[in-house]
Order: structure tokens, then sequence, then C-alpha cells
């Protein structure tokens, strides 16, 4: 059953009052206080699905080991992958790098302030697009995240569950607008939202949930995902190694917590799809990272 449209919303009252809610909760976090767009790119990719305090001091470490797009380009990928440890889903450290490759060939290694042509590299949707473009460049981008959506659903869709994105993005559409008619840049009026809705999760049940688009994510300990990562990191510490080999450093670590290791068919199986996703390469049966 299609979700009933909310009322019109008072949005310069929404507006005004997001605003002082977010001057009243603002974190002052490094990558707040740069307009380079290389760093906002950073920030938004560690933060996809990572809490701010887990970003926080890998942020500013990495930036010390790849300073600039062409020093992320140049980099070893296993270098860029041991440098990712800990921030989950490796694809992203992947998709960074070869966004930082293709903008360093075609984009004289600056990214272009433009939705077409950011969406366009690897692994950069709509929101984190938006986000370099508010944050980086102050374009009134359409900017929808989760703690963005939680502001939304909380203050204009009280009432309504299951509530899809398109009956939100109009209304963020709108709200940047008439941001800037009250002379809050795009980039301050965000941050807004994002430091409001983080309070808000804190704070009330989470209105998130409310959203058609919300998802429980799935139980990592002891999960497949679990492996992958494990198996992963065996081979950044330890590369030019047998399948063998690395069955038998997850059945230690498996062991140790209590679960059934997994047969060599299996490891087999997640080193295959590494590579298959670009993470490893095998030669004569030895596995290295890409």
């Amino acid at each position: 059953m299609p979700v009933p449209a909310s009322p019109s919303p008072d949005l310069a009252a929404f507006v005004a009052h997001v605003a002082a809610e977010g001057r009243a909760l603002y974190r002052d976090l490094p990558w707040r206080r740069t307009r380079d767009p290389y760093a906002v790119l950073l920030s938004e990719v560690m933060l996809q699905q990572t809490q701010v305090s887990r970003v926080l001091p890998r942020y500013e470490e990495w930036l010390a080991d790849f300073p600039t797009l062409d020093a992320l380009a140049a980099a070893p990928l296993e270098a860029v992958l041991r440098a990712w440890q800990g921030l989950g889903y490796n694809r992203r450290a992947i998709a960074l790098k070869r966004t930082a490759e293709e903008v360093a060939a075609t984009h004289g290694a600056t990214l272009p302030a433009d939705d077409a042509a950011l969406r366009a590299l690897p692994g950069i949707g709509p929101a984190t697009a938006a986000g370099v473009l508010a944050f980086a460049f102050e374009q009134p981008s359409v900017y929808l995240e989760t703690n963005v959506r939680t502001v939304f659903l909380h203050e204009l869709f009280a009432d309504l569950d299951a509530v899809p994105d398109r009956e939100i993005v109009p209304l963020v559409k709108e709200a940047v607008a008439e941001a800037a008619r009250q002379g809050i840049s795009s980039r301050d009026w965000y941050y807004a939202l994002l430091d409001y809705g983080a309070h808000l999760k804190r704070t009330v049940p989470n209105p998130s949930r409310r959203s058609a688009h919300h998802a429980r994510q799935s139980t990592f300990e002891g999960s497949h995902r679990q492996r992958r990562a494990r198996l992963l990191r065996a081979v950044i510490a330890r590369p030019g190694r047998t399948t063998d080999d690395y069955a038998l450093d997850l059945t230690d670590i498996e062991r140790e917590t209590g679960r059934a290791p997994a047969s060599e068919g299996e490891v087999l199986g997640v080193l295959e799809s590494l590579a298959h996703e670009g993470f490893l390469v095998q030669s004569d049966g030895i596995w290295f990272v890409a």
C-alpha cells in the first residue's frame, strides 16, 4: 500500500528549528575543517556504515599515508588495504583507490564539481557525490544519508511508517533551498542535519526504522563476512602462501573463538571470490594482494 503524502510542512520553521538544534549540537570533526574535495570524499567513504568514533583516528592516519589523490593512485593496493583494516567493507578501499587512479589519469588529479561526473567514478553513489558537492564545493545538492533521513522522518513524518525516500527527497531539495534563503550555506545546513540526526538516534527510538528502506544489518560475528575479512587480513599480513596455509590460519582463529573451522573448500571459495572482486591474485597456487 502506498504511503500517504505527509502534510505540506512549514519548511521555513523546519529549517530554522533544525539549524538551531545543529548549532547547539555541533561536532567539531577534522573533515569539517577542510574544503579539499579528496579529504571530504575520504570522510564520506569512511563514514559509510562505520561509526564516527572508529573513523576519527583512521582519517588522519590515512591522510598522513596518502595525503593526495595522486599519492593514493600511486600507492600499492596492499598498502591501501593494510591502512583500511578495521574500517570494514574492504571493497570501499579498492573503489577509493580506483577513483584516485581514474581522477589522476583523466581529471588532472582534481575531483570534478559535477554530480554526474562524480557518480561515474568507482564506488561513488548519489549520497557520496552529494556530500562532496555540499561540503567541498558548497553546492545545494540533495544529500540523503541515514542521519539526514532520521531528522526528516522525526520532524515531518512523525505519524507514518514505511516512508519511502521518494517522499523525502523533494523535501530535502526544498529544504536546502530554504536554508539558502535564510542565509545558511548547504555545508552548514547539512552539518546541522547530521548532528541533530545523530542526537535523535541516541535519545529517541530510532526514527529511521520507519523508513521503507530500513534494514537491520546482519550479525558480523561468525558470519561469512567475518571469514572474508580474516582471510584478507591474513594474506595482507603474510602474502605468498597457499590455500592450505590460509585455511590453517583461519582454523586456528576459529578454534580460539569456539567455532567450527572452515573447510579447505570454503577457504578456497572465499579466496577466489576475493580475487574475482580485485582484492587478490593467484599465481601457481600462491596468493598475493592484487
